[in-house]
């Protein structure tokens, strides 16, 4: 008799608790009513199920810490949740909530990935964001085995990796937010841009490589295709192309000044001893220096220079580049010195 009835109040006891548990979780804390109030919460990679519903309880949109840990435990929540920013709100049920969790349903991040950026510089926005590791990001940018998988014939991605408006979540694999951005290159590098490239004799590995010194070499629209036609001009007459770009990429450390030592730094990148291109890109060329590339204006300039305003002075003689040298260079320099 006495089992019987233990049984029965077992049955009562845990009838009460699911009713209980129930309540709690398909009941927003503060009711469900009035306007929905957002807080997002960023789940760290290994934060432990215990640690996140901490963060959720001081939102308030839990009202028993103690049963959403049970009753998510009890879901294998735990084993489910994903690293990554989430947008809660006050009209959510605990149980909708623990679902969001479980399911990964994090908020994108729009990553913007500035025209000339290196590899390395990527790696680093990618890394601010919380996307992934500039270390492993690099790594990625450099194995050989992914970069043949993806069809690019070329030692490192550098080059590769176009620069646009990304959406990635957190958490995403270096490998896949690469295999995005060499995507959207080979998307915009059609047919028609390769037989252009064919025309001129160049590999598309030259193409970014030329491109990417372009990129480096100026931010004025406007003097793409001219730069370019002073590099294209100085390969046809076999002279160095004397790009400071290359030297600093070489460079194992630069600090904002590139001194007359530096020009003499051994590397197969330093187009001031090396004739030719550089062996790739030194990085990472948006569409129109691409075009730029491919399309040099029909002057027949050798030589430019900075006139220390975001454009340059470009020459057709060594006289005349002398004198614009002294004129935007030298000479600014002792007025203020």
């Amino acid at each position: 008799m006495m089992g019987r009835w233990s049984v029965i109040l077992l049955v009562i006891a845990w009838s009460s608790f699911a009713l209980y548990g129930a309540r709690i979780m398909l009941i927003p804390a503060q009711g469900g009513e009035g306007d929905a109030v957002h807080t997002i919460i960023t789940v760290q990679e290994g934060a432990s199920f215990r640690q996140v519903a901490s963060q959720i309880t001081a939102t308030g949109f839990i009202s028993n810490h103690t049963a959403f840990v049970v009753i998510g435990k009890l879901m294998g929540i735990e084993e489910q949740i994903r690293p990554g920013r989430y947008d809660l709100n006050s009209l959510m049920a605990p149980s909708t909530i623990l679902n969001v969790l479980a399911t990964g349903q994090t908020i994108p991040y729009w990553v913007t990935i500035p025209e000339g950026y290196s590899m390395r510089q990527i790696g680093e926005v990618l890394e601010e964001v919380g996307v992934t590791t500039a270390e492993l990001f690099v790594q990625a940018a450099q194995d050989t085995a992914f970069i043949r998988e993806l069809g690019v014939e070329a030692d490192t991605l550098e080059g590769f990796l176009f620069p646009d408006t990304y959406r990635f979540h957190h958490g995403t694999s270096p490998h896949d937010t690469i295999a995005v951005m060499v995507g959207q290159f080979q998307r915009l590098y059609t047919p028609e841009v390769q037989e252009q490239a064919r025309e001129r004799g160049l590999s598309t590995l030259e193409v970014l490589t030329l491109a990417s010194i372009i990129e480096k070499e100026t931010g004025a629209g406007e003097e793409r295709a001219l730069i370019s036609a002073v590099f294209h001009n100085r390969l046809k007459r076999g002279m160095l192309l004397q790009s400071d770009p290359t030297v600093i990429y070489a460079l194992p450390a630069f600090d904002g000044n590139l001194r007359k030592p530096d020009l003499r730094y051994a590397s197969p990148y330093n187009t001031y001893l090396v004739r030719g291109l550089p062996p790739g890109p030194i990085a990472n060329p948006g569409l129109d220096s691409i075009m730029a590339a491919l399309h040099p204006a029909p002057v027949p300039y050798l030589y430019f220079v900075s006139k220390n305003n975001g454009t340059h002075h470009f020459s057709t003689t060594l006289a005349e580049h002398s004198r614009a040298v002294y004129r935007y260079q030298k000479r600014d320099r002792r007025r203020t010195s």
